[in-house]
């Protein structure tokens, strides 16, 4: 819930969560000779590889008989629920939706049935539907304006748990909903504004997160055995303190959380169901980012946000001891996932340069076999490259982090142009992970950094705050020293730099051209915010949990609005003089396409060159892979004839 708008590497590449894996950061490739030797891919051929996500980690992945991994896939070229076979690594589809993707939730917990969640042309107003046994889809939570999540089973198999807004658009209710017949029952009235987070696996604790601020979120447990219900919150205090969710413990005796009180970074704590006690669980340098269990509560898996890469650790509990056994390739591990008898499990395998795998491998350690090829052979990984992670100086002298992406024809003698990527937010990361669109940027000879500016995930909790009510302003700034940081690199051409971004990212970028306009010589802006005013008066409903993070990072539209008028790039577009591309999803339901058809015709009045582009069937990011094409070609074209 921190990433309070998409971040940039789901919005542009549709393809990866952000990589986990527990090995060493890879080295930046080295130029070659000639920029001849570097063959040009086409944007459809870095997006002809396959996306693969894995199920709700609330789920099952492998089928009742532990024959089958269920995953989510665009092979089709639209995201869909996918069955791979563990002997041989057949996949069939299990919906073919041409229109609006489908991701794949859970199998039932005793029969080959499927959840399936799916939104209508982007507008994330997303509905759970099983997938029955002849192949036809039923909608548990139908509705025009209704938005369903799935959270998980209950240990009887009898039972799913569902939340929707169906009563109050604002508000998230907690329904049971049986297997047999759908049948369901109200068990929790959301009236309070709670982030209802799990449940436990015995059906009797619900734990939910309050937010105060941006700063400030307490965490609750009510216990439905109670005749009253009432919310008990279990982190109270005076000082502002973030707490998170990571789950109940598989006995249903314990809810392991995090918090960041009296630390930087978040670590875990177990609070004890019964007794209240609270005590230390995990920690380390970095944000505990998750933490999750086998059915049987034998294994967790936890990971750790280190340095724009996630390092996971899978410990067996019963020995004491870690699974470091497994003899799993190089690359960023993900959505790691058990079978019902806890032999083997399936996780996603995947690199800067390589998309993410399907893999299956025995807890003996004795099989490791890949499932899935995602990668596109036509492309040649060794001609791909590798991020750096490196630090720049900014204004104040506050070190910036980033990932560098450097060509592999840069050189001296051949210096190339670049852009600074801005990520989604406010609040996101640019992380690790295979980007096809920064790939195919990068191909075509320019280098990329992705910075991740003052006010970042994933750096602390003081870095996380130093941008508050300073948009457009003290993050901007660390952008700006991007620039010089890159111009100064000799393999860079200083003359040729611009600046790129989606959601807030977007807005960053907007931002840049219009209040910096002598820094950058071009922009691409995707689905960025222009105007906060409108922004944060008409959030979706269904943010209402968050409205008061929102207020409090951002400022309140209704007693902040000559600031917010202020920092809005449409109210300055006319200080707009470098060439810029906008790209926009009609069905965007955070940031309307009303900003970005005002911020392109005022820039046009300038006479400053604007390319523009509008998916009809797109919201706050893109689900089809023909739209994800035309979108890096439409960058391509921009940059080679601007930059």
């Amino acid at each position: 819930m921190r990433y309070l708008l998409a971040g940039l590497m789901l919005v542009l590449s549709g393809a990866c969560s952000p990589s986990q894996d527990n090995a060493a950061a890879p080295e930046p490739a080295a130029p070659v000779a000639s920029r001849d030797a570097v063959p040009r891919y086409s944007a459809r051929q870095f997006f002809t590889t396959v996306s693969i996500r894995p199920v709700s980690s609330s789920g099952f992945a492998f089928s009742p008989d532990d024959a089958r991994v269920l995953i989510t896939s665009d092979a089709s070229g639209v995201y869909n629920s996918v069955a791979v076979e563990l002997t041989g690594g057949a996949q069939t589809a299990l919906t073919s939706s041409a229109s609006d993707g489908r991701s794949s939730d859970s199998y039932f917990p005793a029969e080959m049935r499927v959840l399936v969640t799916g939104d209508s042309g982007g507008d994330e107003r997303y509905h759970l539907f099983v997938r029955e046994l002849d192949g036809s889809l039923r909608d548990l939570t139908p509705g025009e304006n209704v938005r369903a999540q799935f959270l998980g089973w209950a240990d009887d198999a009898e039972a799913l748990y569902v939340l929707t807004n169906e009563r109050d658009p604002a508000q998230l209710d907690l329904y049971r909903y049986r297997t047999d017949d759908y049948g369901r029952t109200l068990l929790f009235e959301n009236d309070e504004a709670l982030n209802i987070a799990a449940v436990s696996g015995d059906g009797r604790w619900v734990a939910a997160m309050k937010t105060w601020s941006n700063d400030d979120r307490d965490l609750l447990l009510v216990d439905l055995q109670a005749p009253d219900h009432a919310a008990l919150n279990i982190t109270p205090g005076d000082e502002p303190v973030s707490h998170i969710v990571y789950g109940f413990t598989p006995d249903s005796r314990a809810l392991i959380f995090g918090s960041n009180a009296g630390r930087e970074f978040y670590a875990a704590l177990r609070h004890d169901l019964l007794s209240g006690e609270q005590t230390p669980y995990l920690s380390a340098d970095w944000d505990v980012a998750f933490v999750s269990f086998s059915s049987s509560g034998r294994y967790r898996v936890w990971g750790v946000n280190a340095d724009a890469r996630t390092r996971v650790q899978i410990d067996d509990l019963d020995r004491d001891t870690t699974l470091d056994e497994l003899d799993v390739p190089p690359g960023d591990l993900a959505g790691v996932r058990f079978d019902r008898a806890e032999r083997q499990l399936a996780f996603l395998l995947s690199s800067d340069t390589a998309p993410p795998n399907l893999y299956l491998a025995a807890l003996d350690g004795k099989r490791v076999q890949r499932l899935t090829d995602a990668a596109n052979p036509a492309i040649d990984e060794s001609m791909l490259v590798s991020g750096e992670l490196v630090r720049y100086p900014s204004y104040d002298g506050l070190e910036i982090p980033g990932i560098l992406y450097r060509p592999r024809e840069a050189a001296p003698a051949h210096p190339v142009p670049a852009l600074v990527w801005v990520h989604g937010g406010p609040g996101g990361q640019s992380r690790l992970g295979y980007n096809p669109t920064i790939q195919h940027l990068v191909n075509h000879g320019y280098a990329v950094l992705a910075a991740n500016h003052r006010g970042s995930s994933g750096y602390g909790k003081t870095f996380y705050h130093l941008d508050d009510r300073r948009h457009g302003e003290a993050d901007l700034d660390d952008i700006v020293e991007a620039k010089g940081y890159l111009a100064d690199l000799p393999w860079i051409d200083g003359a040729r730099i611009g600046v790129a971004g989606g959601s807030y990212g977007g807005y960053m970028t907007a931002a840049a051209l219009a209040f910096r306009p002598d820094v950058f010589d071009v922009g691409i802006d995707i689905f960025g915010v222009t105007n906060w005013v409108r922004t944060l008066s008409s959030i979706p409903e269904w943010w209402e949990t968050q409205r008061a993070s929102l207020y409090a990072e951002l400022g309140d539209p209704a007693t902040d609005a000559d600031r917010l008028r202020r920092i809005s790039p449409l109210f300055h577009a006319q200080n707009i003089s470098r060439p810029l591309l906008v790209v926009q999803g009609a069905n965007d339901p955070r940031v309307l396409r009303q900003e970005s058809d005002e911020l392109v015709a005022a820039v046009r009045r300038n006479g400053v060159p604007v390319d523009y582009l509008v998916f009809p069937d797109e919201g706050h990011g893109f689900s089809k892979r023909e739209n994800r094409i035309a979108a890096s070609e439409a960058m391509l074209r921009f940059l080679d004839e601007h930059l």
